[in-house]
């Protein structure tokens, strides 16, 4: 069949250069030490960056919102499916936000990157124009494709560029969009720059904070509250599969923005809402991520960090120290990584290699990623295994 035949020769395409995908099945719930494919693997890989995806707190909050509202929501929040369990996460998260938003209200979605679709699309119609951070996370990439307004791109973090592409523009919406922190690099956005940015210019700033909601800030606010930002041009979206533990995301905004995202928003409007039970049960993860625990949690992920970057000596990789659990090492070649990888795997470590189109071209990584789960062992054992590869790299003809 010669639409199968194109598929084929497409996929040995990509064989060719290194850049084919192919999934791993654990065994074992999402944790350091994990079981995939058959074999016991110490990980490195997740986004569970403070533990809480195996927590039996969580857990039994799940079963008992499962109980209490059975397995599936059964419609669309606009229909019947918007259940108190999340009203209450919806009012928790706006009061968890209300220091850096005014009239702060909060949106969940099923995923964080239909909230990203949601947000551009309703945001920003054919008269507005999208300002967009070149390594922004695909979602936001997307989003703005879909929202038909005009984009442009401005390079990491070149808040100069910016300013002058803002100067020039003359459309009569404008959004600054931008990960909080770099889910790739783990480096973290100038915010203050952004914000300022914002506000002189009568533009909304829409901040991604997958990977700082939870881990970030003294209370695990995320980003907003490590820069100590407030205002009402602040639009923030927020994973809740991450650090949170759970699944599903949220916007948090201005009350005025939410309601406009409840009537406009497609990907809110036409999906059955998640099940009530995550909700209920992410109402357990937000009181240990704002807690004491949480707080316990993100100071040993802090101390880890730390310990990896003090460990680490390479030579001919080059790590990418960053003050995020997310810590890449990067080896430029997909070919290489994928060597790195698997030889990572050989000494019973799990580290992903991402290659293009998740990163540009030419900067494949080991994207070494931290948990508050791990222990100083883990990151010890890490460390020797990434220095003895990189030293043997040296010496390979």
């Amino acid at each position: 069949m010669q639409l199968l035949d194109t598929l084929q020769a497409s996929l040995r395409e990509l064989d060719a250069q290194h850049l084919r995908r192919r999934r791993r099945t654990t065994e074992s719930p999402c944790a350091p030490h994990v079981r995939v494919d058959g074999r016991d693997m110490l990980a490195f890989c997740s986004n569970d960056y403070l533990g809480l995806a195996a927590h039996p707190a969580i857990s039994a909050a799940l079963a008992e919102g499962a109980a209490r509202y059975g397995a599936g929501s059964g419609a669309s929040h606009l229909i019947s499916g918007h259940s108190r369990a999340h009203a209450q996460l919806e009012e928790r998260l706006a009061a968890m936000l209300a220091p850096h938003l005014e009239q702060a209200r909060a949106l969940y979605f099923c995923t964080g990157y239909m909230a990203n679709l949601a947000v551009l699309g309703a945001l920003a119609g054919q008269d507005a124009e999208i300002f967009s951070e070149s390594l922004n996370h695909a979602s936001l990439i997307d989003g703005a494709r879909l929202a038909r307004a005009r984009v442009q791109i401005y390079p990491h973090a070149d808040t100069q560029t910016l300013t002058r592409q803002l100067a020039a523009s003359r459309a009569g919406t404008r959004l600054i969009v931008s990960d909080g922190v770099f889910s790739m690099d783990g480096d973290i956005a100038p915010l203050r720059e952004l914000l300022a940015l914002a506000e002189r210019h009568g533009a909304w700033l829409v901040i991604d904070d997958a990977h700082g909601f939870g881990v970030l800030g003294e209370h695990g606010h995320g980003v907003l509250e490590h820069a100590g930002l407030r205002s009402p041009h602040l639009v923030l979206m927020g994973t809740l599969g991450k650090a949170a533990g759970v699944a599903g995301a949220f916007v948090a905004a201005h009350a005025t923005v939410i309601d406009w995202l409840v009537n406009r928003a497609r990907p809110y409007i036409f999906s059955t809402a998640a099940a009530p039970a995550q909700a209920h049960a992410l109402l357990a993860s937000l009181d240990l991520i704002e807690g004491s625990d949480g707080r316990r949690r993100r100071a040993h992920l802090r101390t880890l960090t730390q310990q990896l970057q003090a460990r680490l000596g390479l030579r001919q990789w080059r790590h990418q120290p960053t003050p995020t659990a997310i810590q890449p090492v990067l080896l430029g070649e997909n070919a290489q990584a994928l060597h790195a990888a698997a030889g990572l795997e050989r000494l019973g470590l799990w580290v992903p290699a991402i290659r293009p189109p998740t990163v540009p071209a030419g900067t494949a990584r080991l994207r070494v990623t931290l948990s508050a789960a791990h222990t100083a062992a883990d990151v010890d054992r890490l460390a020797a295994a990434l220095n003895q590869l990189d030293s043997e790299a040296g010496h390979a003809p």
